[in-house]
């Protein structure tokens, strides 16, 4: 389980999910409609009122406020989700991971979403440093990330790290090689790296602990779960995997 690594935020997609949590981890719901607050976004939400395990809702996987890269998401759409959730739900967060509309390299945020437009809460820039084609990681990436993210509106303190803890696989990146699976050592800079740019997160995110489309991540790695434990023993906020 992830909390032997020390997590203790867990996303989740239901009430039964959330409820077999163990005792002192809480969930973030995945929704992914963006279609505002109708009727099928309250029925959804309104299941989780009251419920002791809940830390907020994970609103839409990197939205898309073109319509160019994926279904088209409205930022108003996005801020109608949570402001009810803010209504109806004192105390959850709303979070989305965010979409970059241009290369890794050189991100763009700006446009998209913000606290001004969208009423969320926290909002996580994904860089993921660790590539074939850099021939191991490029850190600064992240830095960047952050940067832009700022430059879009948004404040460090709704920035939430996503730290590379996957590779290989059928993934592909930007830059036309692969993602690869950070070593221990690499892990610990990409830590060390987003705790320059954004100390003290509200939580923070390791994606992922279970496979994907083939790949390796961080259920298989007793390496990387050592400095994530390591990490997390010292983290204040929740820690998501």
């Amino acid at each position: 389980m992830p909390a032997k690594a020390g997590f203790n935020l867990a996303d989740v997609s239901s009430v039964s999910q959330l409820d077999s949590l163990p005792s002192g981890v809480k969930g973030l719901v995945y929704l992914g409609l963006c279609n505002g607050a109708d009727p099928s976004f309250i029925s959804a939400v309104q299941l989780f009122i009251g419920d002791s395990k809940l830390f907020g809702f994970y609103l839409m996987d990197q939205p898309d406020p073109t319509g160019r890269f994926a279904p088209l998401c409205p930022a108003a759409n996005l801020m109608a989700e949570s402001d009810w959730i803010h209504a109806n739900l004192p105390g959850a967060q709303t979070f989305i991971v965010m979409i970059n509309v241009n290369t890794s390299t050189a991100p763009v945020y700006a446009n998209t979403y913000n606290p001004g437009n969208s009423h969320i809460d926290l909002y996580a820039p994904d860089p993921y440093p660790c590539r074939t084609e850099v021939g191991g990681c490029d850190y600064s990436r992240i830095t960047r990330a952050v940067a832009a993210a700022e430059a879009a509106g948004i404040p460090r303190g709704s920035i939430v790290p996503v730290y590379q803890a996957f590779g290989g696989g059928n993934w592909s990146d930007d830059g036309g090689g692969q993602y690869t699976l950070p070593t221990a050592s690499q892990e610990q800079q990409i830590l060390a790296t987003w705790a320059s740019v954004v100390p003290n997160p509200v939580f923070d995110y390791a994606y992922s602990w279970g496979t994907q489309n083939s790949d390796q991540a961080l259920e298989g790695s007793t390496a990387l779960q050592a400095v994530f434990s390591a990490h997390n023993a010292t983290s204040a906020g929740p820690r998501d995997r």
